[in-house]
Order: structure tokens, then sequence, then C-alpha cells
């Protein structure tokens, strides 16, 4: 069987200049800055052409794939080493947490054509939802308004609202009831 020697990106070459250019800056600013520094952090990737809120926190141990891509509404938060491959936009709504580890991955490739033409696809994590520790959220997933995926879940399809999944891939555990009995704001 013959395999192509080298498949080339089909992603703009400006693309890739920006990413190269991010690189630098996730290196030399972004990485390094102390643990408190979420408006330094926010700045830089504003910078690049995130959509952040004022309040939204970003470890710095967080990998970014393209910032232009990244959507941040209010008090939502990218915990520790999470790993945000987001070629397609990636959408936090307010309040919501992605934890340490989990990787939200909106891009895969077409294996039904040889030449394995990247598919995008956004990722959406919905207002005060909860994506636990070293969760996969794969392309084109909506977690919906407080739902809670539990950790090491694995996640292709879209989670409905205030409910709890987990397991890979992820299910239906039980309706997400708040202390107040109620299973939605």
């Amino acid at each position: 069987m013959l395999y192509p020697q080298s498949i080339p990106s089909s992603l703009p070459r400006v693309n890739r200049l920006r990413r190269a250019l991010w690189s630098l800056i996730y290196l030399m600013f972004f990485r390094p800055s102390p643990k408190p520094f979420h408006v330094w952090r926010r700045f830089l990737l504003r910078r690049m052409g995130a959509s952040i809120a004022p309040t939204a926190a970003v470890h710095a141990s967080v990998r970014i794939w393209a910032p232009w891509n990244l959507v941040m509404e209010d008090c939502a938060a990218l915990g520790p080493y999470v790993d945000c491959y987001n070629v397609a936009p990636v959408t936090l709504g307010a309040r919501c947490v992605v934890s340490q580890y989990s990787y939200l991955c909106s891009a895969t490739h077409d294996y039904t054509d040889l030449k394995l033409p990247l598919v995008a696809k956004p990722i959406t994590i919905g207002p005060h939802a909860w994506v636990c520790a070293d969760v996969f959220v794969g392309p084109g997933v909506t977690v919906g308004e407080g739902a809670v995926v539990a950790a090491r879940s694995s996640v292709y399809r879209d989670v409905e609202p205030w409910t709890v999944v987990a397991g890979n891939p992820a299910r239906f555990l039980k309706p997400r009831t708040l202390k107040d009995g109620r299973t939605s704001l």
C-alpha cells in the first residue's frame, strides 16, 4: 500500500503564520506568567483575537491552539493543563468550568478520504456547566447549560442541559439537582 509522502495543510498560510506568532508569545509571555496573573493572560489572548470577559480565568499551563477561535464569557474558567485544540470556535458560557487536564478537540479528519482532510466543528460549553478533570470533548459537541461531565469521561455527542453524564462514551446518569431541589436556574 502506498502512503502519501506529505499532506499539504488545508489551513491558509496566514493561519499558520498567526499560530507561529502565538507560539512565540505563549512561550515567552503567557506560559511563564505567575498563577494570579489572569489579567495579563486575558490581555495577551485578546491581543491575539480572543473574546474574553474581564472576569474569565485562564491558567498559565493551558494550551490554546488558536486564540482567535476562543470565546469566554463572565467567570468562565480553563483550569490547569487544559488543552484547547480550537481549530473551530470554542465557546465557554458564563460561570462554566473546564477542569484540569481536559481536552477540548474541535477538529478531526475525514477517515473515509485517503487524503484525510481536516474537519473542524465548534464546541460550546454552556453557562454553569462543569467539565470535570481529564475529560475529552469531541468536535461539534455542545455541553448544555448546567450539565456536569464526570471526570475521565469522553463526550462525542451533545449533553442535555442540567444532566450528569459519565463514561466512555459519556452516558446519562441523572438530572443535576441543586441543593434547593431545583433542576435548573
